[in-house]
């Protein structure tokens, strides 16, 4: 059975860039995001602190409102489509989701059943962190940490 928890994060400084994608097109978006960040950070002598994420601002599975980025261990200031910010500090609900990216529902409705039993609620916005590679992990293998931000 999947486990699910609730854990307290501390704020998390990153490096981002937010955009709208159909849920369809987020590999390309992931792709460009994720690769731009990692150019600058590495023009810029930034290190990373953590796993990719992304955040979704809303389920609205034709524009999604998406953010895409790393965790830093230093800030600095933005620099065209790359922007600094947090993840902010808080209580979570959260859960290892292992399998291809694609099979990922059945997790955030196990989640979100377990934030029901438990009388806690989500603000709206979600995180999901990236913990291995899929260009070097076979598609079973793959693990997203899924996580709710909680009112």
């Amino acid at each position: 059975m999947q486990e699910c928890k609730i854990i307290e994060r501390k704020t998390q400084a990153v490096l981002y860039i937010r955009g709208n994608s159909a849920a369809k097109d987020l590999p390309d978006f992931f792709h460009k995001a994720y690769g731009s960040i990692a150019q600058h950070a590495q023009q810029e002598g930034i290190q990373f602190s953590g796993a990719p994420y992304a955040a979704y601002y809303n389920m609205d599975m034709e524009n999604l409102d998406v953010e895409a980025g790393f965790p830093v261990l230093l800030t600095e200031t933005d620099k065209e489509n790359i922007h600094t910010g947090e993840i902010p500090a808080g209580r979570y609900a959260t859960t290892i989701h292992t399998g291809p990216y694609s099979q990922v529902e059945p997790s955030y409705n196990t989640l979100m059943q377990y934030m029901q039993e438990n009388g806690v609620e989500s603000t709206g916005i979600v995180y999901e962190f990236y913990l291995n590679d899929p260009d070097t992990t076979p598609p079973d293998q793959l693990q997203t940490q899924i996580l709710f931000l909680l009112k």
